[in-house]
């Protein structure tokens, strides 16, 4: 019975941090860098907008990209089953309700939600709770919130990002970011923007991470395309793994394999991980609110 409750007890924890494809996100590498890189897919115009600083400067002119976006906007929602083999452990959900003000730039405001099922909450209840705020034109992080309610543990964090300054105000201190730094949430809105029409496999990127009091350069690789059926239909994918270095219960070993519908809108349609103690699904259920048809849709 001890081994069978620990088993459980990873398979909701796993779920609770792998069930949405921004999640592989969190967990960057290597050494701290200077300057957010990429295959060059993606541009970076320069325009000059009026923000006001953390500081206090008042309104300033600075220099802000632009990134072209026609994967995603307000009102776009999706639903998650979280799996362990054929067992669902969980439910998560990953919306854009809405746009907000943050330092007088309009940013979508993407919240995320994971709750734990009936059958399984008796012996390990997961209510997480995150959001990120993402500016629409540069499509990088003002400000991010965490709030995990896993069993016994409890943790709440927040860091607002100033893009002017390039200082993380986080709930365990100030560091500094590199420019335009992503959250882990934010991470995957930015590679929903990329163009991988031309992609081959093998090619890899790289997205400037803020993760936990550092910047790093998380290297994703893309893999491929493949047929995907779930249960919100069947479709073209595209395959992208961040390469992830860490160890204990994710180790170097385990793979995370993030299949994202092979279209413009570059949907979320199943996340893909192996672990020590065996694979963990999160397939897509249901959506709603996507601007235009899903042309990777077979059926």
């Amino acid at each position: 019975m001890k081994f069978e409750r620990s088993i459980i007890s990873w398979v909701v924890i796993a779920a609770a941090i792998l069930s949405v494809v921004m999640m592989p996100f969190a967990m960057g590498g290597g050494s701290p860098t200077k300057s957010e890189s990429g295959r060059g897919s993606v541009s970076e115009n320069i325009s000059k907008d009026p923000c006001s600083t953390n500081g206090g400067n008042g309104d300033s002119t600075v220099a802000l990209r632009q990134v072209p976006n026609s994967a995603f906007g307000v009102g776009e929602r999706f639903t998650f089953d979280v799996k362990f083999g054929f067992i669902k452990a969980g439910v998560a959900t990953l919306a854009i309700p809405e746009i907000r003000t943050i330092r007088n730039y309009p940013a979508y405001r993407v919240v995320f939600r994971v709750n734990s099922t009936t059958a399984f909450s008796w012996i390990y209840r997961v209510e997480d709770h995150y959001e990120t705020f993402i500016d629409t034109t540069g499509i990088f992080s003002w400000r991010f919130e965490q709030h995990i309610r896993e069993g016994g543990f409890r943790r709440d964090f927040s860091a607002d990002f100033d893009q002017i300054e390039h200082k993380a105000y986080t709930t365990n201190g100030v560091y500094s970011i590199a420019p335009f730094a992503q959250d882990i949430m934010s991470a995957f809105y930015y590679v929903r923007t990329l163009d991988f029409s031309k992609s081959r496999i093998g090619d890899r990127f790289l997205i400037m991470n803020f993760y936990k009091d550092t910047t790093y350069a998380l290297e994703v690789s893309f893999l491929g395309r493949e047929t995907v059926k779930v249960d919100a239909g069947t479709f073209r994918c595209i395959i992208v793994e961040p390469l992830v270095r860490e160890v204990g219960l994710f180790k170097s070993e385990g793979r995370i394999l993030v299949y994202l519908s092979d279209d413009e809108k570059k949907i979320p349609v199943k996340v893909s991980t192996q672990i020590i103690i065996g694979s963990i699904d999160g397939i897509l259920k249901e959506y709603s609110g996507i601007d235009g048809p899903l042309a990777s849709r077979i059926e």
